[in-house]
C-alpha cells in the first residue's frame, strides 16, 4: 500500500515558490528609492542633492542587502526538490520581513538626517535583518529534517551552508548590539556583512569534500 508521502499530489515543486519570491524582492528594491524625495529648494538644487546623503547610504545598503539575501535565497531553494505545507509559510514570513525593509530603510535614512533616534532606528534595521536571517536557518532547518533536499548536495554542502547562515545570525546580533550604544559602528558592523555573504559557499554545488569542484 502506498504512503501518503508517496502520493505524488502532495509533491509541490519549488518553481512557483522561486518566482513568487522573486517578485517579491524585486518589488522590494524598487520601493526603497521612493524614500529620496527630490529637493525643494531648485534655487540650491546642488546644496540640496548633497544633503539626501542619508538617503543614498540607506538606499545602496539596503539595495545590497535585499539583493544578497536574494542569492542566498536562490543558493538555498536550487538544492530543494519539492516543498511542503510548512516551507510554503515559512517562506512568506521570509517575504513579510523583506517587504518591511523599506520602512527600516527610510526609518534610519530619515534618523540620519535628523541625528536622532539613530539608536532605535539602528536597533529597527538590525532586527529586521535578523528576523530574515533567523527565518533561513529555519527553513533550512526544516528543509534538511523532512528530506526536501537534493540528494546530491552531499552532507558537506548541507553543513557549509547552514554554517553560513548561522554565521549571520550572531553578525547581524552583533551589529545590532554594538548599534544600540555607537548607531555608526553598528551600521558598519552590518554592512560588513555585504562582501562576505555575496561569496560563493564551498559545498553548494554538491561538493562532499573540502575540494574544489572541478572546472
Amino acid at each position: 500500500m502506498r504512503s501518503k508521502s508517496d502520493n505524488p499530489r502532495l509533491v509541490r515543486q519549488p518553481g512557483r515558490l522561486i518566482s513568487f519570491s522573486d517578485a517579491v524582492f524585486a518589488i522590494a528594491v524598487t520601493l526603497l528609492v521612493l524614500e529620496i524625495q527630490p529637493p525643494q529648494d531648485f534655487g540650491h538644487l546642488l546644496r540640496g542633492l548633497g544633503a539626501l546623503w542619508p538617503s543614498y547610504l540607506a538606499y545602496a545598503l539596503s539595495f545590497l542587502l535585499i539583493g544578497q539575501v536574494w542569492v542566498n535565497h536562490h543558493v538555498m531553494f536550487d538544492r530543494v526538490r519539492h516543498v511542503d505545507r510548512e516551507v510554503l509559510f515559512l517562506n512568506t514570513l521570509l517575504l513579510m520581513v523583506i517587504a518591511f525593509l523599506p520602512f527600516s530603510t527610510s526609518l534610519l535614512a530619515d534618523a540620519l538626517r535628523a541625528e536622532q533616534g539613530l539608536r532605535v532606528a539602528v536597533v529597527v534595521y538590525g532586527a529586521t535583518l535578523w528576523t530574515a536571517a533567523g527565518l533561513f536557518n529555519i527553513i533550512w532547518a526544516h528543509l534538511r529534517r523532512a528530506k526536501l533536499l537534493d540528494p546530491d548536495i552531499g552532507p558537506f554542502g548541507i553543513r557549509a551552508i547552514g554554517r553560513r547562515f548561522a554565521l549571520a545570525l550572531v553578525w547581524i546580533g552583533s551589529g545590532i548590539l554594538v548599534g544600540a550604544f555607537v548607531p555608526i559602528a553598528g551600521v558598519v558592523i552590518i554592512a560588513g556583512f555585504l562582501p562576505a555573504y555575496y561569496l560563493p559557499i564551498r559545498g553548494e554545488y554538491g561538493e562532499d569534500t573540502a575540494t574544489e569542484r572541478p572546472g
